[in-house]
């Protein structure tokens, strides 16, 4: 029997949550025979890793494992889903930062350069993509292949011609007038790279077919693009408390968004088709990707 969204969301994030204060690790107190003083690095590696948040990309790989096999290799799913949430959570510690965004708030507290300071944000986002790479390397239960399909899948979604590439251009996008195409392009990149990143590890893990993982990478693609929208749309609509982060802040930061370019209404009729289109893309697959699809409807509805 198919789990509902509720228990597959609640089984996914705890999965990650026993697992990701084992994989980021605790400091080491001596090196070379001397005292290494890491203790606030780790803590706010772990801050930034830990305080809350959807966890939609870890939820996308233990999704996209199991629209393959009921019986994926467990460990190694873990690794790949903290992996990829180690990239994510650096991606906002340093998009935070006062160089880019400038952002005090984050999923509801201060963001980590204000919890702790800008040399250590800057720190903790370059350790934690770091020790993604060693995570992944480390997933047990899959071959040296594997392993380094898995490596380099991560490196293309996290790099210039993935999420960096696409921060690049939103900051070259500052007022800036984007046709929806160019938007898309963008999006496609800062957002929609990572997620269908988090898609093509859970399938490597889970040994799909290339068949399997096109069909994935196009819903990623979809459901990534889809993202954004919703996020341009409660970045109008919602009010700072609701959305954990500072409302109207691209507004104010004169930034394309699809509700500047297509309207409030356009807008939520671009997610609308987005959501058809990332549904239509698991027509091959049966009743195991289920949860794929009910989260392609949340990340569409949700309202925060």
């Amino acid at each position: 029997m198919t789990q509902s969204l509720e228990q597959f969301l609640a089984s996914s994030r705890d999965r990650f949550n026993r697992a990701v204060d084992d994989l980021l690790g605790q400091p080491s107190s001596e090196f070379h025979g001397q005292s290494v003083p890491l203790d606030t690095l780790f803590e706010a590696s772990r801050y930034s890793l830990s305080n809350g948040g959807k966890r939609v990309r870890a939820v996308l790989v233990y999704g996209a494992a199991g629209a393959i096999t009921d019986q994926g290799p467990a460990e190694a799913l873990d690794h790949a889903a903290c992996a990829v949430e180690m990239i994510h959570a650096y991606s906002l510690v340093h998009d935070d930062l006062p160089a880019m965004d400038n952002d005090d708030l984050r999923r509801g507290q201060p963001s980590c350069h204000r919890a702790f300071d800008e040399a250590t944000a800057i720190l903790v986002g370059d350790g934690l993509q770091a020790r993604a790479f060693e995570v992944l390397a480390e997933a047990p239960g899959l071959n040296a292949q594997q392993r380094l399909d898995m490596v380099s899948a991560l490196a293309a979604s996290a790099g210039p011609r993935g999420m960096v590439g696409g921060q690049a251009i939103d900051i070259a996008a500052v007022d800036a007038n984007l046709d929806l195409a160019q938007l898309q392009a963008m999006h496609a990149l800062k957002t929609g790279a990572l997620i269908r990143g988090a898609l093509a590890l859970g399938a490597i893990a889970a040994g799909a077919n290339e068949a399997q993982r096109d069909a994935l990478d196009e819903y990623g693609d979809h459901i990534g693009l889809a993202f954004q929208v919703v996020d341009d749309i409660l970045d109008v609509t919602g009010d700072s408390q609701s959305l954990g982060k500072t409302g109207g802040k691209d507004a104010e930061a004169n930034k394309p968004t699809y509700v500047k370019l297509l309207g409030l209404d356009g807008a939520r009729q671009e997610s609308a088709r987005l959501l058809a289109l990332a549904l239509d893309a698991l027509k091959a697959f049966d009743h195991k990707a289920d949860p794929l699809r009910e989260l392609a409807r949340f990340i569409v509805e949700r309202d925060r």
